[in-house]
């Protein structure tokens, strides 16, 4: 057998997209008559995406809503099939694709148990043989003679999820529906992929919890409409993906404005080594050197910083002035540096901004706010996004 569980070559889905509406027949008409591809347009979900699966690993799948993921997985189900390319996979499968997906709603939820193995080939005494399992796994008590249309999502994901992991499948695929159930069921199917990869099962996830996706994955897929860009070990393809966000957020969020006799043009960020990296830890010192260019001489200016959250709330401001750094003139290019020696934040996105203008405070050469973004990682514990230092003591009470 095999060593490959999963080929995918080059492999595009192409949607076609009808315009429709509120147009009337006439404008239908004289629409096509002026333009006869105006009725379609095309939307390539997933273009030139290669990668292989070895058996007994797990990929984890990551990118934004629309990235093309559930696409990718419902074409290895079998569901849908590819516009170019060719995709082969080695074994059983068994998917858990969306809410409730193959389940029929007026049937009950043991009805559906023995749906879903006979679509999966299995036959009804080899279903017999598993149903008690899933129906423990699943948790759902006598429900299980209900019909599924009364159930709540959080019952459609573990009755799914027990079928699709009982019926011990050689690959499963799992998407995002796992975000529905609660934190103990959660764990419970944690615990059970982690039995998936002991017995060398191949498995493709799907999730947005970044934490969980680089616990359980031997590989990381990142795609972005519909193309790879990134694919390797979790911790280097999730530096990726959030190097990748971080520089979006900071693009949407931008703006600048000032008369522009000064122009700042570039910020390197630089950890305690000296490396220039966007991503630092709690307690870690942070450096920055604040490239700028003088188009005209100037006077005393000021240059200053803030860091806000990544909705744009200030969190921390300050200046040379307020430090009472004396920046008397400016000409030329030139760069200044700014040092913070305990980066004290909770852990998340930061968006950066910077600006210099006249120590009169009348003149605003330039400012470019939130247009640098970095990433924090911490495990302190404590409420906010700044950590204060402080001290508890007991004092002695009153004599009795």
């Amino acid at each position: 057998m095999s060593d490959i569980a999963i080929q995918v070559e080059g492999v595009g889905k192409r949607f076609r997209l009808r315009n429709t509406g509120g147009n009337t027949l006439k404008s239908l008409v004289m629409d096509r008559l002026r333009r006869p591809d105006a009725a379609t347009r095309e939307l390539w979900a997933l273009k030139d995406v290669c990668f292989t699966v070895e058996r007994g690993s797990t990929l984890g799948l990551i990118g934004a809503n629309g990235a093309g993921k559930s696409t990718l997985l419902s074409l290895l189900a079998g569901t849908m099939m590819p516009t170019e390319g060719t995709l082969k996979t080695n074994g059983t499968i068994s998917s858990l694709l969306e809410l409730g997906a193959g389940f029929h709603p007026d049937l009950t939820g043991r009805e559906n148990v023995f749906l879903a193995g006979a679509i999966m080939g299995l036959t009804r005494e080899q279903m017999n043989r598993r149903f008690d399992a899933i129906v423990e796994f699943a948790d759902i008590g006598q429900f299980i003679e209900q019909p599924v249309k009364h159930y709540s999502s959080g019952m459609y994901v573990r009755l799914g999820f027990a079928v699709a992991v009982e019926v011990d499948p050689d690959i499963l695929l799992v998407d995002e529906v796992l975000a529905v159930g609660d934190a103990s069921f959660q764990r419970k199917c944690l615990r059970r992929m982690a039995e998936f990869r002991e017995q060398k099962k191949t498995m493709l996830i799907i999730s947005h919890d970044l934490n969980t996706i680089q616990s359980v994955s031997d590989q990381i897929l990142f795609l972005d409409h519909g193309r790879v860009l990134g694919h390797g070990s979790p911790t280097q393809v999730i530096g990726q993906y959030q190097s990748f966000w971080r520089e979006q957020m900071s693009s949407e969020r931008r703006r600048e404005w000032g008369t522009r006799e000064v122009i700042l043009t570039g910020a390197q960020f630089l950890d305690a080594t000296g490396h220039e990296t966007t991503k630092f830890s709690w307690g870690q010192s942070l450096s920055v050197r604040l490239h700028y260019e003088a188009k005209t001489p100037v006077g005393p200016s000021v240059f200053g910083f803030g860091i806000s959250d990544e909705n744009g709330h200030l969190v921390h401001g300050n200046n040379s002035q307020i430090e009472n750094v004396a920046i008397p003139a400016l000409s030329g290019t030139g760069t200044v540096s700014l040092k913070i020696p305990a980066l004290n934040l909770a852990g998340g996105t930061y968006l950066f901004s910077f600006s210099v203008h006249s120590a009169d405070h009348k003149v605003n050469y330039h400012r470019l706010d939130h247009a640098f973004a970095i990433g924090v990682e911490s495990d302190k514990p404590f409420e906010g996004m700044c950590y204060m230092p402080s001290e508890w003591k007991q004092e002695p009470g009153p004599c009795a």
